[in-house]
């Protein structure tokens, strides 16, 4: 089975902003983040549903996922 959760990258991920993308039942947000060819560093803050998560956490049909990179300064 399937599931569709939508997707929000932000500043130097946003290539495709907005996006809806398929996962299979059971799946986690590091197999969401592997599947978008992001590496795992490059995630700063994941929001689910507008609450902080891990990247353990198992996603549902619906689900909105936030990811922002790291940022640094100085």
């Amino acid at each position: 089975m399937t599931l569709q959760v939508q997707v929000k990258l932000f500043l130097h991920l946003r290539k495709n902003r907005n996006q809806t993308v398929e996962v299979t039942d059971g799946s986690t947000a590091r197999d969401l983040v592997r599947l978008l060819g992001i590496r795992l560093e490059a995630v700063g803050v994941l929001s689910i549903n507008d609450r902080q998560a891990t990247l353990d956490q198992q996603l549902k049909d619906g689900d909105i996922i936030s990811i922002i990179p790291p940022i640094g300064g100085g």
